[in-house]
């Protein structure tokens, strides 16, 4: 080898070795900005995360005062226009509550904060339960609801039953929104099982103005409707099908739309379940506001005064014992010095804030008082803190005075909650006014002898169905069940016996046809029973009492 070739050679392999460095100094440099843009990405969703958890709090909490506090003013004396006028206003904030709870879940998801249970439920009962709360605007419209349902899923499934409902709702809402006449229809069929897990499609379909072929297959990315009016014409965020696409997927399930202009369209979704012999969750039971459950001391520990009254006046109506505590550190103080039934305790406050108060509680005082978070920022990971710190249930604001109640009661758990049979339970329960003839003396234009006669009707009527009704449960006969209660419920209305008892019949109704949750079936005959027998109690005083007016 000739001494031109060596030095040529070494030259190619210097040149060779520079190069190589300098691209390894290249890939380092792209690795080191790869690594910063990931870094700022991650720091990106890390800030917006926490701005929307802010916001969330900062909107709900003025928001919850707003809705509280009209439904307040709604319970008193009004007159018509100042009724209306505070429905609207309610009903506007909820309008608001519901876009930022979208805006939220849509957020949670982006970021993987969105956590799917994994608990055994009954499908069939859990859809049932939900569509009925379309029951009403399905009627003003005067559409049809059909439910198919097939009969060869299994009876108890493990899966996220919550999710679930919050597909569905999207779902049956738009089709509910974008249809003026003719029917939806619900269909649940089994699509392919093996030992271990089951895929169940879900598809609605209405009769509604239809998607156009050029938006089908934008129609699930946020903030994207069918066409420009759409928004105008039916309102909405545009969010919903964005929300149930993300649920769905991240589930590992597929959704897909069908549609033809003014002839409807059919959204259908697949979703896995796992097969279980385990008994399903019994559903949490919303409780009536009874006269019998008293000297319940409620401590409420919460920094912002206009919500302290509204806690103060939601439990004074409650007939609860209520005190207030600004901070976690009041409430500790406070809890040296008396003794309460169960906590509320608000998560944002200055000096001591929730969580510390609670680990406070039960770490150094060794309590184990029942305590009930309330929050305004619904994202999975405070739900989760509260749990590890040791708080019992949570609440969101805006609060739902019922669910309120109901989790206050069950979490307290006073004996007089139970069914009792002695005289003295029997007389208080009889304070309570169960009928308002208000409705029929409209209707009737209070003509006497009309109310009479629609009073004998339902006392005549009444009895025996209550009889049926009980004879067909210790039968097991649910579609004499199903009959008894379908014809009592019309008399509900006419008799002003409160909605609230209406629901109870509407559900067991339901129980009844599904032929299961046999356990709440009977206690939901007893209440019923004790709700028409009251009913007819006082209907038969009210008729003497026409009578001897008359004569």
């Amino acid at each position: 080898m000739t001494d031109k070739m060596q030095k040529s050679i070494e030259k190619e392999l210097t040149e060779a070795k520079v190069f190589a460095e300098l691209a390894a100094h290249i890939a380092e440099e792209a690795k080191i900005k790869a690594e910063s843009a990931t870094l700022v990405a991650e720091d990106a969703v890390k800030s917006k995360q926490q701005f929307l958890a802010n916001m969330s709090h900062e909107i709900r909490t003025p928001m919850n005062a707003i809705i509280g506090f009209t439904k307040v003013v709604l319970k008193t004396e009004l007159s018509a226009k100042q009724k209306e006028y505070l429905s609207a206003i309610k009903m506007s904030g909820d309008a608001l509550i519901v876009l930022l709870n979208d805006i939220l879940d849509l957020a949670k998801v982006d970021a993987g904060k969105m956590e799917f249970e994994q608990t055994p439920f009954k499908m069939a009962l859990s859809i049932s339960a939900m569509l009925h709360l379309f029951e009403t605007k399905i009627q003003e419209k005067n559409l049809g609801l059909i439910k198919k349902y097939d009969a060869k899923i299994p009876d108890v499934l493990v899966g996220d039953p919550v999710r679930l409902h919050q597909i569905i709702l999207n779902l049956v809402s738009n089709a509910v929104k974008f249809t003026s006449q003719g029917e939806i229809t619900v269909n649940v069929r089994l699509l392919k099982e093996d030992k271990n897990n089951v895929i169940i499609e879900f598809a609605i379909s209405d009769t509604g103005i239809g998607i156009p072929k050029n938006k089908i297959d934008k129609i699930f990315e946020n903030f994207q409707q069918a066409t420009s009016d759409t928004a105008r014409l039916f309102g909405g965020t545009g969010l919903g099908l964005a929300i149930a696409k993300q649920l769905v997927e991240k589930q590992g399930g597929n959704i897909w739309v069908k549609s033809k202009i003014g002839k409807g369209s059919t959204f259908s979704f697949t979703l896995c379940f796992q097969k279980t012999n385990a008994e399903a969750e019994l559903e949490a039971v919303i409780l009536e506001l009874s006269p019998e459950i008293k000297n319940i001391k409620v401590l409420v520990v919460e920094d912002m005064a206009l919500n302290q009254l509204l806690m103060k006046t939601i439990l004074d109506d409650f007939g609860f014992e209520c005190d207030i505590a600004a901070n976690g550190k009041i409430a500790v103080e406070k809890l040296q010095q008396k003794s309460y039934d169960i906590i509320l305790m608000d998560l944002q406050m200055p000096e001591m804030n929730g969580f510390e108060a609670t680990e406070h509680i039960r770490n150094k005082m060794k309590s184990k008082i029942p305590i009930i978070a309330l929050t305004a920022d619904v994202t999975t990971v405070d739900l989760a803190k509260c749990k590890s710190v040791g708080m019992n249930d949570y609440i969101a604001k805006p609060l739902d005075e019922r669910v309120l109640y109901s989790k206050i009661v069950g979490l307290v758990k006073k004996p007089a909650i139970n069914h009792t049979k002695n005289g003295n339970a029997h007389a208080q329960r009889k304070k309570i006014k169960y009928t308002n003839l208000e409705y029929l003396i409209q209707r009737t234009k209070n003509n006497s002898g009309m109310i009479m006669d629609m009073i004998s009707a339902y006392l005549e009527q009444t009895p025996p169905l209550i009889k049926a009704m009980k004879q067909s449960v210790l039968d097991k006969d649910w579609e004499t069940l199903h009959a008894a209660v379908h014809k009592m419920l019309p008399s509900f209305s006419i008799m002003g016996i409160s909605t609230d008892f209406e629901s109870i019949a509407k559900k067991l109704q339901e129980f009844a046809r599904v032929q299961q949750q046999e356990d709440q079936i009977q206690d939901m005959v007893l209440q019923i029973e004790t709700v028409c027998t009251q009913a007819c109690n006082e209907l038969e005083e009210e008729f003497n009492r026409i009578l001897n007016t008359k004569s």
